[in-house]
């Protein structure tokens, strides 16, 4: 007893849900039960807010109360943390739900929201993909460089700089015992941090897609909800379907889900921004991609993404993309992916419905955008700029030796770096099947006899010019 109550005022004070619950006595499958409860603030009573089991999506009336059928399936209520709230949560982990007793038909669930003390129409989130640690020394490695880098970021926004973080998956390399030290290292960065089910967070070999879904459920909660700041429409789905059998897995949206998504965003207005956070790339990595595409509509929509270690950004009609470089880089065995972009994460800055973004490499500042190699493999130099978080909108130019060059159209290939730390038997020697990544975000070209100094700079979709100098090595 006096456990729950110190949680409870813990994280009343920490600006989080103070959670409750009464359960009366009742029978699974009774016709006509319901769970019941509020949504209040500081006493008062929230009408409007929406309030899910994953099946049922309802909102509260004017005296704050809601009603969801029973329904046995159900693990969890959730609220979606309406604008103009706290995010709940507890030592930075989002609390905002309270499990379901599926065992009762008759049950009361009462949320109290802290409101915020400035308009959160412009914010700011960060996105990490793939920590993915499997042992202390990769748990060392988050815990003294990425968790640092981010604090010292958020620090620099000033002080009561509205903040929150979104990891997409893969926060642990099938080590659940290393749930902690993620929480850990979360704690330390000062901002509350929404989780998404990885590939490598789920339990094996214990059942179906359901079933591989418990251990992340007791540390985190519901592998799909909602919440909102501002003008945005934040999700969080479960796209990695478990196969059943050892490590089997593919990219996949449930029906359940994407029948939840389709109730949630009939109470978002039409002109919010909506963004999703998931493991697997929906582009080119969920099977019924197009059912998700088609239930958007024409709403404006990012998507966040990881998994693959690698940075990658794919428009599609109204929907932008985001495919992130991993926090661990190529799994914490040197400073790049395999497509040669640093380890590191997003950050975006949301103002209304608008957004800009950029990619923090871990370490460097924010305009450190590009990386510039020459590569003589070939017997002829070339010049290879690597512009990681590039996209179509995006503008490169190189200059030789002080001259203009003009414009540089990016192609397909390899990586210099990637290449010398990874490719080969035995490289590298912490992780050896790391390999480079052919990427899309390169530009080459083929230098004269005798360059000496070569200059890039990419200029991004916002108007923002980034510049990187390299000196030429000539025998």
């Amino acid at each position: 007893m006096k456990r729950r109550k110190f949680i409870a005022s813990f994280l009343l004070l920490s600006g989080g849900v103070v959670l409750s619950s009464k359960t009366a006595l009742g029978f699974p499958g009774i016709a006509g039960a319901r769970v019941r409860g509020t949504v209040k603030a500081r006493g008062k009573k929230l009408a409007n807010v929406i309030v899910s089991d994953g099946f049922s999506v309802v909102q509260t009336d004017r005296k704050g109360r809601y009603e969801i059928p029973f329904n046995a399936q159900a693990r969890f209520v959730f609220v979606s943390i309406p604008a103009g709230y706290a995010i709940p949560n507890e030592n930075g982990i989002a609390r905002h739900y309270q499990p379901f007793n599926s065992s009762d038909t008759k049950q009361e669930y009462h949320f109290e929201l802290t409101p915020l003390q400035q308009d959160d129409t412009s914010h700011r989130f960060i996105v990490w993909a793939d920590p993915q640690v499997k042992n202390k020394n990769d748990v060392e490695e988050m815990q003294t460089t990425a968790a640092p880098d981010v604090k010292r970021l958020v620090q620099s926004f000033g002080a009561g700089a509205l903040v929150h973080g979104m990891t997409v998956g893969d926060i642990v390399w099938d080590k659940h015992e290393l749930f902690s030290s993620y929480d850990k290292a979360v704690a330390s960065t000062g901002i509350p941090f929404f989780q998404a089910l990885g590939n490598h967070d789920m339990d094996y070999n214990k059942g179906g897609d359901e079933a591989s879904d418990a251990t992340f459920q007791s540390l985190y909660g519901p592998t799909y909800y909602s919440f909102n700041r501002g003008k945005v429409h934040y999700v969080v789905l479960d796209d990695v379907r478990y196969l059943g059998s050892d490590r089997h897995y593919d990219g996949a949206l449930s029906e359940q889900q994407l029948n939840w998504l389709r109730k949630d965003l009939a109470f978002v207005p039409k002109e919010h921004l909506v963004v999703i956070g998931l493991h697997i790339p929906v582009h080119n990595g969920v099977e019924n991609n197009q059912e998700l595409y088609e239930l958007l509509g024409d709403r404006k929509v990012h998507i966040m993404s990881g998994h693959t270690h690698y940075n990658r950004n794919v428009v599609k009609d109204n929907v932008y993309e985001h495919v992130h470089g991993t926090l661990c880089g190529a799994w914490w065995t040197g400073p790049v992916c395999g497509d040669g972009a640093p380890r590191g994460y997003g950050v975006y800055e949301v103002n209304g419905t608008d957004m800009t973004w950029y990619y923090k490499s871990t370490g460097f500042e924010k305009d450190h955008q590009l990386s510039v190699q020459v590569d003589d493999s070939e017997g002829q130099k070339y010049m290879v700029a690597n512009v990681w978080n590039w996209d179509p909108e995006w503008k490169v130019a190189w200059w030789a030796d002080g001259a203009s060059m003009g414009a540089l159209e990016s192609t397909k290939g390899f990586d210099p770096l990637a290449v010398s730390l990874y490719k080969g038997k035995g490289l590298p020697e912490k992780r050896g099947f790391a390999e480079p990544t052919e990427t899309d975000h390169l530009f080459r070209a083929a230098l004269a006899p005798g360059t000496k100094k070569l200059k890039v700079v990419a200029t991004d979709r916002f108007g923002n010019q980034y510049e990187q100098s390299v000196e030429v090595e000539n025998s």
